[in-house]
């Protein structure tokens, strides 16, 4: 409720995105293109079609797979950083499409987790202001959406991890999440860092 010249009116929840997801997958026919999935979204924020893109990168999916979806993690995160007003994705992605059966078992997997998720997120320690606070999560969100494209055998699931908490904090303004998040960008990073390393040390002795 909402009091307006002194009159309370109702104002709409908005949708929790768990439910949006739901509603997609058993609505669903032959495919789910990027486009229908932006359609449904509607009117939301950056930090969902964030959380949206990260979460679809934790997926098992096959190799490979990261170097597309990776692609508008990268777009979206970018476009935050230079502080646009509303979420825009190239023709070729908006195309690109998911089975229906495979679009459902992907919401079997994620949609409990996003509904616990969703009971735990709430604001509190948000100390940025909106422009600002989208902006820090978009430069952090873009570092992490690099390292998700990059082709590391299970190197893409903590950073997409920490980006879709990135994106959950910023639409809740949790600064506790934020902590989180950010916390398991700079470990995947360091992750990433050390298997590059190693991998490297090994290429060295075996060549040299």
């Amino acid at each position: 409720m909402e009091a307006v010249s002194g009159v309370r009116v109702s104002v709409p929840r908005q949708r929790r995105l768990s439910d949006i997801f739901e509603d997609l997958a058993r609505e669903a026919e032959e495919t789910v293109t990027v486009e229908q999935l932006r359609e449904a979204l509607g009117d939301r924020s950056f930090a969902t079609m964030l959380v949206f893109f990260a979460l679809l990168n934790m997926l098992p999916l096959p190799p490979g797979s990261t170097l597309v979806l990776g692609v508008p993690l990268l777009l979206v995160s970018f476009q935050m950083v230079l502080g646009r007003p509303t979420v825009w994705l190239p023709r070729a992605i908006l195309t690109k499409s998911v089975g229906a059966a495979q679009f459902r078992h992907m919401g079997e997997r994620l949609i409990p987790k996003i509904r616990w998720l969703e009971r735990l997120v709430r604001p509190r320690y948000w100390p940025f202001s909106e422009k600002r606070g989208e902006r820090l999560v978009g430069f952090c969100a873009l570092i992490l959406a690099t390292a998700v494209t990059l082709p590391i055998p299970f190197g893409n699931w903590f950073p997409a991890l920490a980006c879709a908490l990135l994106g959950l904090a910023l639409s809740e303004r949790d600064g506790t999440l934020l902590a989180i998040a950010v916390a398991i960008g700079l470990f995947s990073l360091g992750i990433i860092a050390a298997f590059i390393g190693t991998a490297g040390a090994l290429a060295s002795f075996f060549l040299f």
